[in-house]
């Protein structure tokens, strides 16, 4: 068993918006992740990254023609040639054949070692923007200019890239930081009250793993997030990454402690393939799984009852599905154990599971088929 308790970190005040800046500590290889507004277009965001050359612009068909023509437009005041390529939106293309496009471009274009990838759109965007600059010419430097909450607070931080395998998500990727990280607040306006939704179960997170203090601001300005109040959205996200940022920092290849970000993700992973990529967005598996595990803590004597339903309630305010997904009629429950098995925590076939071990506390540690297969039953049945 191993638990992970985060040093306690001071809470931020809550203030009207202003710009702040959020360290990945890294040696030779930190970064910083910039939270402001109109920050992608603004040529001052890029002060101090490499210049010259060939630079990549990698975007999906939903954010491009909202963004790319900005972007493109800033980076070639930098860069002696920006190249863009355009590739279709939503998780069922995070694979080997759209990641090949990416390569494509690049070779066409006549990109050598010394070119900047920049990744312009959600997660799938910059995990797979990420992984073919770990690939091409052996690696290459890219920056992630995420366009979504998730991907904000979560995804574009910490440099995991990769894509999925019908097998399971993100099975095949490397571990490569990006140089900068710009969280541009404008660009959330944009977004579908889903994908919005499916961002703050990101956020959420932080709360039962690390931070009960977060996870009370979160309940008391749940409705603001969800309407998109600047500064609210501000705190969220520079809270959400200053914890990521500790974690990274802490354990980059996730030898350890790193794990605990993963809380309610190996159901929600087990959700994501069984439904077939895409039919939920991630954050919407994520929420469901968060509730599972926070009621998998409570069967083990981890948490109480009280917690779970705190935890089922926030998320549902979050416009998050809290009723697990039957993925197999005539056997789920070894189903979602089958799909389990393939998670990236699992050793030897055997499950381990982020749980809540105390509010605020997490611990990594494995769970009988008995005790998951119960909580998967409730979960698919209890409303």
């Amino acid at each position: 068993m191993a638990r992970h308790t985060l040093e306690p970190m001071p809470p931020v005040a809550i203030a009207p918006f202003v710009p702040v800046s959020v360290s990945i500590d890294l040696g030779d290889r930190s970064y910083a992740i910039m939270i402001g507004a109109d920050l992608f277009a603004d040529a001052a965001s890029y002060d101090g990254l490499p210049r010259g050359g060939h630079a990549l612009i990698v975007s999906n068909d939903t954010v491009a023609p909202l963004y790319l023509d900005d972007l493109r437009q800033t980076l070639q005041s930098r860069h002696r040639h920006v190249h863009t390529v355009v590739l279709p939106d939503g998780e069922t293309h995070k694979e080997w054949g759209t990641l090949q496009r990416i390569f494509d471009a690049l070779l066409n274009a006549g990109c050598d070692r010394k070119t900047v990838l920049y990744a312009l759109g959600g997660g799938v965007v910059g995990d797979m923007t990420g992984f073919a600059a770990a690939c091409f010419m052996r690696g290459v430097s890219f920056v992630q200019v995420p366009t979504t909450l998730l991907a904000q607070v979560d995804s574009s931080v910490g440099g995991k890239t990769g894509i999925n395998h019908p097998l399971g998500k993100n099975m095949v990727g490397a571990f490569h930081q990006p140089l900068r990280v710009l969280c541009d607040l404008n660009v959330l306006r944009s977004l579908p009250a889903r994908e919005l939704s499916a961002g703050l179960a990101e956020v959420i997170k932080y709360g039962p793993i690390a931070d009960m203090a977060f996870f009370d601001w979160i309940e008391a300005h749940i409705d603001d997030l969800r309407g998109l109040e600047v500064a609210a959205l501000s705190h969220a996200v520079q809270r959400s990454c200053e914890i990521k940022a500790l974690v990274v920092s802490s354990d980059e290849r996730e030898a350890g402690l790193r794990a605990i970000l993963n809380f309610g993700h190996t159901f929600g992973h087990a959700i994501e393939a069984g439904l077939g990529y895409g039919a939920w967005l991630h954050g919407e598996a994520v929420g469901c799984g968060m509730v599972m595990a926070a009621r998998l803590s409570q069967v083990l004597g981890l948490v109480d009852d009280a917690f779970v339903e705190r935890v089922r309630r926030l998320v549902e305010r979050a416009g998050l599905p809290v009723v697990a997904p039957v993925l197999d009629v005539g056997n789920n429950v070894e189903r979602y154990l089958s799909l389990m098995r393939v998670d990236k925590k699992a050793e030897d076939g055997e499950i381990r599971f982020v749980l809540v071990d105390g509010p605020g506390k997490a611990v990594l540690r494995p769970v009988s088929d008995d005790l998951v297969a119960d909580v998967i039953e409730r979960s698919c049945r209890v409303a």
